[in-house]
């Protein structure tokens, strides 16, 4: 394999994929099943301070980077595309429509109508609706975004594959 500015964005954006799938995948199947299993209360508090803390540096470069790379990647792919160029392009859209798009206009709005909620100063029954109006559409959004940044991460490692026998 060359080493060039493609391979390392190439190389760059499949580590943030994978990270992002892994993130997503370890919500999915424990931290959201876990919590799950505490009462309206605990539940939702501990969603909302996982969601307060979640958003900081690191999180934005892993979750976000791959949707910058993918672009820059097939903006220089498409300028000499080969074999690998197309599973690049599906891997950007499924990241970019099924984890980005997903995240700022589905989970992120649900996160913020927990966020603003007092949960110290809700009834029992506030709880109770406040956690069905939250919880299963938070989750089969997720699952959305888990499945899509699962597949984009097999898309970019068969574009890395087809990439390195191009080479």
């Amino acid at each position: 394999m060359e080493f060039n500015i493609e391979t390392v964005l190439l190389s760059t954006t499949i580590l943030l994929t994978g990270l992002t799938a892994g993130l997503c995948f370890t919500w999915t199947n424990a931290v959201t099943p876990g919590i799950g299993q505490m009462d309206d209360f605990g539940f939702l508090y501990a969603f909302q301070q996982m969601n307060r803390l979640i958003v900081n540096p690191t999180f934005i470069l892993v979750f976000f980077g791959p949707f910058v790379l993918n672009i820059a990647l097939i903006y220089l792919k498409y300028l000499n595309a080969d074999k690998s160029f197309w599973f690049l392009v599906v891997a950007t859209m499924l990241f970019t429509l099924g984890v980005a798009f997903v995240t700022v206009f589905k989970n992120v709005p649900l996160n913020e109508m927990l966020d603003r909620t007092d949960l110290t100063a809700s009834t029992s029954e506030e709880l109770k609706a406040l956690r069905q109006k939250f919880e299963t559409p938070w989750k089969q959004w997720h699952l959305v975004r888990t499945l899509s940044a699962i597949a984009s991460f097999v898309m970019l490692l068969v574009g890395l594959i087809l990439n390195t026998q191009s080479s």
